[in-house]
Formats: structure tokens, sequence, C-alpha cells
């Protein structure tokens, strides 16, 4: 009976170390992008292929750069609407996150201490899910039609969380687009296809080096650590 008991362990035992060395490992290479913001991000009036985030896509692939972007934005998103938004898209990891949100809110008059939290609260929410994914800042800065204290303390936000969070910072998304009728759409406001692909390379020179660090990091499994395996 004894040897019996003991066949029936190590049979057990055996199949333990079967079942978790076959457990599911994220082993894939490809690392995930998120990218939080508005319609500049979204692509308005433009198809999605057109949009920055989507020419990102194809240069970390002429690049050799194993990426997956997820772009979660949203036209007339404010940074209310992205934090309620977030949730839903931080199920899946992320190893790097672009947020650009805020125009529409300074647009609006929302009033500059508000957009400074909740962008913070959009950037602790993700550090609280991801604590090594690596975050990059999209500025905005209000057209010159009013250089008053409230247009230069909103452009200032943006420098001062990417600061305060170790955060890369693209210092003005619309750089060489803003203002230019033949980079933008009828509306003078969201840049046409040409002008996407400038707003692609504005974001690419911060991305790419950020990119390129976080390439060689080793992938760890989903939501968890990697499970263990066990030999004989």
């Amino acid at each position: 009976m004894r040897a019996i008991n003991v066949a029936i362990v190590s049979l057990a035992l055996i199949s333990l170390a079967q079942s978790v060395i076959a457990a599911p490992r994220d082993a894939s290479p490809v690392k995930r992008i998120l990218v939080l913001g508005d319609s500049l991000s979204a692509g308005f009036g433009l198809r999605s292929s057109e949009a920055y985030p989507a020419l990102l896509t194809e240069k970390l692939r002429a690049a050799s750069l194993e990426f997956e972007i997820t772009n979660a934005s949203q036209s007339g998103g404010t940074t209310a609407g992205g934090l309620q938004r977030l949730p839903a898209h931080l199920k899946r990891k992320i190893d790097i996150f672009i947020l650009e949100l805020g125009i529409n809110d300074a647009f609006t008059g929302v009033p500059i201490a508000q957009i400074r939290s909740n962008l913070q609260a959009i950037i602790d929410m993700v550090k609280a899910r991801y604590p090594n994914a690596r975050i990059i800042i999209a500025g905005m800065q209000l057209p010159n039609y009013a250089a008053d204290e409230y247009v230069f303390a909103f452009g200032q936000v943006y420098a001062d969380l990417a600061a305060k969070n170790n955060a890369a910072l693209i210092p003005y998304l619309l750089e060489g687009v803003g203002g230019d009728p033949n980079l933008n759409q009828p509306d003078r406001v969201h840049p046409n296809a040409v002008g996407q692909k400038i707003l692609a390379e504005n974001v690419w020179r911060i991305l790419e080096p950020i990119a390129r660090e976080v390439a060689v990091i080793p992938s760890a499994s989903e939501g968890s650590h990697l499970r263990p395996s066990i030999t004989q």
C-alpha cells in the first residue's frame, strides 16, 4: 500500500511539473504603445491610416522595432473625458504611453489648475497600473490671439508635468503645422494628410530613442509575473 501511495504522489508531482512548464507565457517580442488624445491624434476628417499614430507604426516597422500601437484618441476629447476612458485601455499591458489632451479644455476656458489636475491623474493611473511604462507628453499651445496669463500658463502645464513625472516632452505637437493653411483642413484647426506627416515626425523625434530603449527590455507575462518552470 505504501508503494502505491508513493507512486500516486510521484505521478501527481510529474503532472504538476508538466502543467507548470506548459503554462502559457507572453513570449511575444511585440511591445505596446497607447496613444490617448483628441481629434489631432484621431485624425479628424481623415482616414485612420493618415493620422500620425498609424504613420508611427510604419516608422517603427521600418526601424525594425516590433511595437503595436493602440490609438485610443477621440475627436472632441478632453482631459476629463480621457480620465474616464483610460481604464478600459489599461487592461492590456502598455510599454509606452503618449498623452495628447488639453487643447479642447483650453478652448472652453477650463481652469488651468483643473487641466493640470486631470492630466496628472491620467499619468498617475498609468503609473499605478504599469510602473515601468515610459510616458511621452505632447505639448500644446494656444494661438497667439490672446497672449495673456491663461495662454502662457496653459503652454507651461506640459513642461511642468513632464519635469514632475520624469516624462519625455514633445515641446509642441503642431510645430511647423499650426497656422499654416497649406497643412491644415479648411477649418484651419485640424491638420490635413500632409500636416499629419509632420506631426508624425515631431512625435518620432521623441519616440524613436525611447522605443529603441524599451525594445531591448525583456517582456514580462501580461498582468502577472512569469510563471516558474520545474525541471527534473
